[in-house]
């Protein structure tokens, strides 16, 4: 069965949902030890968090990239990231989605979370035809999430490291069978309607 274009597919709980995200070690050693995001973290910037394991490795180049040394697992509450879908405005303009333009507009500037849609990724890294979810968060969300969504923090670097490792050497099946599980989560067709077409 192929996979749909769009799909949230996260390690999730009952109650949680992990989604992922690389910081400078400063700030990425102390969120993980502390289990939260210290006082440096700003908290007035647009944060963006990927529920796709693998998009984040592309993303922050395995953990290699500059002041993305430290890669995080954050495991935060369904019921935070479903607010923050809820009060999403898809990050780009969509005919047929939009009313008009202006309209997306007004609303990408009043929404306090904004989705993007981007190709998932394989164990190279290389882009697929289904979409992974992207949340970026700001104001009243970014909040939220550093103080009272999150659960736990966890800095997961070495795993990245140990897969790319595996990656590098050829030995694929080493790799998948340390990758996080991804299942689709289960929201409603009705939260993510304003989200895609």
């Amino acid at each position: 069965m192929s996979e749909p274009k769009y799909r949230i597919r996260a390690r999730h709980t009952d109650s949680t949902v992990t989604v992922y995200q690389a910081y400078a070690p400063e700030i990425g050693l102390s969120a993980a030890r502390d289990g939260r995001f210290p006082a440096v973290w700003q908290r007035d910037r647009m944060t963006w968090i990927k529920p796709s394991f693998l998009w984040m490795m592309y993303r922050c180049g395995w953990g290699t990239k500059e002041r993305q040394e430290t890669v995080l697992a954050v495991e935060i509450s369904r019921e935070g990231f479903e607010w923050a879908l809820r009060n999403a405005c898809l990050s780009h303009y969509e005919h047929g989605l939009h009313t008009d333009h202006d309209t997306w507009k007004r609303q990408l500037r009043r929404a306090p979370a904004r989705v993007q849609w981007d190709p998932e990724r394989d164990l190279h890294l290389q882009p697929l035809a289904h979409r992974s979810l992207q949340l970026g968060l700001a104001g009243e969300a970014a909040r939220r999430y550093a103080d009272e969504w999150t659960v736990s923090i966890t800095d997961i670097t070495s795993l990245a490291r140990t897969i790319h490792a595996h990656v590098q050497g050829g030995d694929l099946n080493a790799a998948q069978q340390l990758l996080p599980r991804e299942p689709a989560y289960p929201v409603s067709e009705g939260t993510l309607a304003h989200l895609h077409r």
